[in-house]
């Protein structure tokens, strides 16, 4: 192989070495603002996201903190509680409502509900219950 062939050989592959940099390079550079853009959606997304929850978490603690005014016999009583038991209910009114009567919830348009000391019932604004005798004896006298 002659001089002039071996340097041209070495140029060319010289050239090629340059072309390869110059394309890692490159290569180099778009990963760096795909990787950039890639950071940026993601903290974007991620700031959305903390919004949203910081909404939600002031929404919930609104809402635990929320008083129910409800009814029994027409007293009216504000519990914080999301559900309360039929004994819970009973307990309310002072002194509270014995065993000799039966507690109801009013259903509007609808038969009342009896509720057992164990019944849960979730609470709402408005909730009325009125008590009744457990035990009714026709033709007697309370």
């Amino acid at each position: 192989m002659s001089d002039d062939q071996s340097h041209e050989i070495d140029h060319e592959l010289e050239e090629l070495k340059r072309k390869q940099a110059l394309e890692l390079e490159e290569f180099e550079r778009q990963r760096i603002e795909r990787l950039k853009e890639f950071e940026a959606n993601e903290s974007k997304e991620l700031r959305a996201f903390e919004e949203k929850e910081t909404l939600e978490i002031k929404a919930l603690a609104e809402e635990l903190k929320k008083e129910f005014v409800i009814k029994i016999d027409r007293h009216e009583y504000r519990v914080q509680q999301h559900t309360l038991t039929g004994s819970e209910l009973r307990n309310l009114p002072q002194p509270p409502i014995g065993p000799d009567r039966d507690l109801f919830e009013v259903v509007p348009g609808g038969s009342d509900r009896k509720i057992n000391a164990t019944d849960v019932v979730k609470m709402r604004d408005g909730l009325r219950f009125f008590t009744a005798p457990a035990q009714i004896n026709p033709g007697s006298f309370a």
